[in-house]
């Protein structure tokens, strides 16, 4: 691994050098069958129960192209923009892969079903930055290896290895960015606003559930780095498989000052892949990469050529959605979000549970501030994502409405919605179970008044001389006696009036 005294300090990096990046991004499609056969794509089977003589590579066997996936494929071309290629077929890429049992994988190589696109990327100070798109490819995952017996789930150190092969054969779509030059400084927060765009790009175009903790979203990360006085790109590596935002960004980060710290000791960069390591930040050393001749690609006897009809292709482009940077700006406007409120929202992935709870008769800014505030730091301490919450947004909005109507304060609502989260039912059934209602009833709330007046008469001498802000320890001592279920302003309310003030 490498040590943290063999990098340079990052504004270093930036005086001496000029980054270069290139991003390639896999995404498996959602289809609900594998690119060349039948086998079912389901994440977590029991180890190769979802496999077949076809994605296991039997003699004799022949593949089938998913219709679904080449449609899917075309549909994320249109959103980046890209050309889409009258004509296309597919590769065998070649050299041994144990995970793979066909030893090839059926990729595309010089004639990508689309091609020189962009992505408009925003970062977080607002600045736009364009993307180039070199191409799109379709072509199949591999299996999966584990290792066994090891203290870090890697191959070395480990006893044995075992192989599941469920995965061989999911669709993939491949983007490869062109090399992104002139970020600068910003280029770790450019290549992870890139893959964080991308990922909402095909959230929307729902052909991904783009679960980057499952591996359903992966960006391999090319860096090099120029001298300020160079012409020509340096030696690049590729961090592979790098599967959050943040660990983007810290790939991008660590191997620009790794880069540094060799080339300004006289050394050289080898060209090679390298693993992340999520617990440190660092990358260590994986095989030396090969270039396109080593794969030996050859087109895929097995597969007739993909021509899209131009028909075809235009109606895939009728079926676009609402672009993410579109959306973004019509929410802005018809919710009047500042643009920290905006990004906020974003970042909490909870814009679709926002619109969800407004739909249900909650106001923007209610169901914002519920979802980003409490129902965020909830999902945080249940240790999951906002999304998986076990409440939806008709409860929210149900909530919303009883604090609206005045039959549960604030508080009283969080534990109305904590029992929700915890099972316990409808709000009605919580409110009911918990005995969570506000307290409305005068009578009740003038006893509770008085009693709290009379332990502390030397307050109540205070309000009645004019100092109402001495109001409040009353007011607590009756929420306390109340459990909370009193209405603040109507308890602060008799206590004038018991006093005379």
């Amino acid at each position: 691994m490498t040590r943290t005294a063999e990098l340079m300090d990052y504004a270093e990096v930036i005086e001496r050098f000029d980054p270069v990046m290139g991003l390639e991004v896999h995404v498996e499609l959602n289809t609900n069958t594998k690119m060349f056969c039948g086998c079912p794509t389901t994440f977590g089977g029991e180890p190769n129960t979802q496999v077949c003589p076809t994605c296991l590579g039997m003699p004799g066997s022949l593949p089938v192209v998913n219709g679904k996936g080449v449609e899917s494929a075309i549909r994320i071309g249109l959103a980046l923009n890209c050309r889409i290629a009258e004509w296309c077929r597919f590769a065998r890429k070649n050299y041994f892969y144990p995970d793979q049992p066909k030893n090839f994988q059926t990729s595309q190589y010089d004639e990508p079903i689309a091609f020189e696109g962009y992505l408009d990327v925003t970062l977080d100070d607002g600045e736009i930055v364009r993307v180039e798109i070199e191409r799109a490819h379709m072509e199949e995952d591999t299996g999966k290896s584990l290792h066994m017996g090891g203290a870090t789930g890697r191959i070395h150190g480990a006893d044995y290895s075992l192989l599941d092969y469920n995965r061989a054969g999911v669709p993939l779509i491949e983007i490869v960015t062109k090399p992104i030059t002139g970020a600068g400084e910003r280029a770790p927060e450019v290549a992870r606003a890139y893959v964080s765009a991308l990922r909402d790009l095909l959230r929307a175009l729902d052909v991904s559930d783009v679960r980057m903790d499952q591996g359903s979203l992966r960006c391999d990360a090319n860096l090099s780095l120029m001298a300020k006085d160079a012409t020509e790109f340096g030696t690049r590596t590729e961090t592979k498989n790098v599967n959050s935002l943040r660990s983007v960004e810290r790939a991008v980060r660590y191997e620009m000052c790794r880069h540094g710290a060799v080339l300004a000791s006289g050394g050289t960069i080898t060209q090679e892949t390298r693993h992340f390591q999520e617990a440190d930040g660092t990358t260590s050393p994986g095989r030396t990469k090969e270039t396109a001749e080593d794969y030996r690609y050859f087109p895929e006897p097995d597969l007739v050529p993909i021509a899209p009809g131009r028909d075809w292709v235009e109606q895939l482009r009728g079926t676009l959605p609402e672009m993410p940077a579109e959306r973004r700006k019509r929410i802005q406007d018809e919710w009047s979000l500042t643009d920290e409120e905006l990004r906020d929202l974003f970042n909490a992935g909870a814009v679709e549970l926002v619109e969800a709870t407004v739909l249900a008769g909650a106001t923007a800014a209610e169901a914002r501030s519920w979802w980003v505030n409490f129902l965020a730091q909830e999902a945080n301490s249940r240790d999951t994502e906002l999304t998986a919450l076990a409440i939806t947004a008709a409860q929210v909005a149900t909530v919303i409405g009883l604090v609206n109507a005045k039959e549960l304060t604030n508080k009283l609502a969080r534990e109305v919605v904590r029992g929700v989260l915890d099972g316990e039912g409808e709000p009605a059934q919580v409110i009911e179970k918990r005995g969570l209602k506000v307290v409305s009833d005068d009578s009740a709330l003038i006893a509770a008044v008085d009693e709290a007046l009379a332990a502390q008469p030397d307050v109540a001498e205070k309000i009645r001389g004019g100092k109402v802000q001495a109001a409040g320890a009353i007011v607590g001592a009756v929420m306390k006696s109340t459990n909370g279920q009193a209405d603040a302003k109507r308890v602060r309310e008799l206590i004038v009036e018991r006093v005379g003030a």
